[in-house]
């Protein structure tokens, strides 16, 4: 008896997924949506392929800077501004009038 269950059961559930794929071709929206859902996949493909990039970028940067005293140094006084005890930091603006 549970195999007659279990048959019934695969037969109604292939028969459901086969209406939903009919009423789906049938819905005028639905090739609309299909084509806008496509290429929101390869927007969001190419988005994390940049995204990729920039983080095999950072974890290079983040080595670097793990190794190199220097790096180190350097990105503290270009990224935060640091500075050693008593040096005068002069800036400069591009195209300002004197």
């Amino acid at each position: 008896m549970a195999l007659f269950d279990r048959r019934k059961f695969t037969i109604g559930y292939i028969a459901a997924v086969l209406v939903l794929l009919g009423l789906s071709a049938l819905d005028p929206d639905g090739l609309r949506k299909a084509r806008r859902n496509q290429a929101e996949v390869k927007r969001l493909e190419r988005e994390n392929a940049a995204l990729g990039q920039r983080v095999a970028r950072l974890r290079r940067e983040v080595k670097a800077l793990e190794g190199d005293p220097a790096a180190l140094e350097r990105a503290a006084r270009e990224e935060l501004g640091y500075v050693k005890p008593g040096e005068i930091i002069y800036k400069l603006e591009e195209g300002g009038q004197p």
